[in-house]
């Protein structure tokens, strides 16, 4: 049952050849023995899960049906959850258990999805690696001395190890599509204000945008379904019609504009990594597209501008953790500058820190012009650059990640280097683009993703492209050894 994706799963509840309670017992019997080795989760949720799981048999015994009826799932641990641990991946939060849920985790409880627990990240979202939570690194199932990527690592992890078909995940800088494609799964991240952010805790408002993670894009599909839509109360939430997206899966990609930017193939790209990219062109022309060279000039300030903005909205964002209201707070205060500094100092890690301290510095008086508005600036431009592009092409292709996942603590003493990781994907927050990425192959038997990113709302066309890709090729069919 493990090995099932969450089309298979509807299927098989709907010709009544499991129950989704036997499914969700034979999952949490399988993170209980395996998750051990990953460390995806942060919290299990077995009783919310089999009340679930019935009361989506009942419902289905009932006459009703849906894609996600009895589904399991599992939530990256910064979507809020009703009476339920929400940390962050944060010492800071770790007693911290929501009065509510998430709009995105009440819509997919809405449709019928089983949720197992809480999945591991990095803190607060900040970090490409999931080496940053309080509660330990993520090992990647392809190979446990290296990194899932992050800052979604738990859901990549765990959906990559077979422990359940799919997950939630969030995309600041390429959290989605960045652990997707060092662990071999199609991630999506949407256009900005597709799906609610309310009660998904922040990190960088502007940027953050929840998405689905799972092994296909008609699973990617599916779950974007459940996941997207209008939400009164979230003021970045754009109303906008959500179309079928498993009914445009199986358009003809005939004619289809792809794009390649010639910035995409420089020194920092490993050539084994160029080399599948170009294999994925390939195959994208079998089925008919057409390739064409194009530019993003403004692509090389793009870290440094993501490197400006997104600290500066996380300093802003993180300022009500003061230790006062809700959250950890330091044994025995002095007084009341005694009680925000230790709670503070203690209850972040030092990732978190080092961007506040970034993040607080580029918007104060007298370095506010020179550096959080010329980063605004820049974010104009990169977005004028796809704007320009995208009346060439219908897609732009990519590489997803610069390298395949690095060893454990490789990275640790040089953050900058951690930072480069983002270098193809950050361009999409900094824009508010949907992007996806899907397997394209490995390199030293760890697994490469390929990028593609398109116009505002265009989520059915990456998610036909990629399924369309995936009906060809058997990357995304590939199960890591012991799992």
């Amino acid at each position: 049952m493990h090995q099932l994706t969450l089309a298979e799963i509807a299927r098989g509840l709907a010709d009544k050849k499991f129950s989704s309670e036997e499914l969700t017992k034979v999952l949490l019997a399988r993170i209980a023995q395996l998750d051990p080795q990953l460390n995806s989760f942060i919290s299990l949720t077995e009783d919310l899960a089999l009340t679930q799981a019935k009361a989506a048999d009942a419902r289905r015994a009932n006459g009703e049906s849906g894609a996600l009826l009895g589904a399991p799932i599992a939530h990256k641990d910064l979507f809020c959850t009703q009476g339920i641990r929400t940390s962050c991946g944060s010492k800071m939060l770790d007693n911290f258990k929501a009065p509510y849920d998430a709009t995105v985790v009440a819509k997919l409880a809405a449709a019928g999805a089983v949720t197992l627990g809480k999945t591991n990240m990095d803190e607060f979202a900040m970090g490409s690696a999931n080496e940053s939570s309080y509660y330990g690194a993520v090992k990647n199932p392809w190979n446990l001395e290296h990194v899932p990527g992050g800052s979604s690592g738990g859901s990549a992890a765990a959906v990559a190890a077979r422990l359940l078909p799919a997950a939630t995940g969030t995309d600041t800088g390429g959290s989605i599509r960045q652990p997707a494609a060092l662990t071999n799964l199609t991630g999506l991240k949407p256009t900005y204000g597709r799906v609610s952010r309310w009660g998904m805790i922040a990190y960088a408002s502007s940027l953050d945008q929840g998405g689905p993670m799972a092994r296909t894009a008609e699973d990617c599909a599916i779950m974007l379904q459940g996941m997207a839509g209008f939400d009164p109360n979230d003021s970045t939430s754009i109303d906008e019609p959500v179309p079928d997206y498993s009914a445009s899966l199986n358009g003809s990609l005939q004619g289809l504009r792809i794009g390649v930017p010639k910035e995409y193939f420089s020194a920092g790209l490993d050539p084994r990594i160029a080399e599948l990219i170009h294999n994925s062109v390939k195959e994208l022309e079998k089925l008919g597209a057409v390739i064409k060279e194009i530019s993003l000039p403004n692509m090389q300030h793009a870290i440094p501008a993501y490197y400006v903005i997104a600290p500066a909205e996380a300093s802003s964002n993180l300022s009500r953790f003061d230790g006062v209201r809700f959250g950890y707070r330091c044994e025995n205060p002095v007084n009341l500058i005694d009680l925000y500094k230790r709670s503070r100092g203690e209850g972040f890690g030092p990732e978190v820190q080092r961007r506040i301290m970034v993040g607080a510095y580029a918007l104060s008086a007298g370095y506010y012009d020179a550096y959080y508005l010329k980063a605004q600036k820049i974010r104009r431009l990169i977005k004028n650059d796809f704007m320009a592009a995208f009346n060439e092409v219908d897609i732009i292709l990519g590489p997803t990640t610069p390298n395949p996942a690095w060893k454990l603590g490789a990275k640790n003493s040089d953050p900058v280097a951690a930072y480069l990781e983002d270098v193809y994907t950050i361009t999409a927050n900094l824009a508010g683009l949907p992007g996806l990425s899907m397997p394209a192959g490995f390199v030293d038997g760890l697994p490469v993703g390929v990028q593609l990113l398109a116009p505002y709302f265009q989520e059915g066309r990456l998610l036909n492209v990629a399924h369309q890709y995936q009906l060809n090729t058997d990357w995304h069919t590939r199960t890591p050894t012991g799992f």
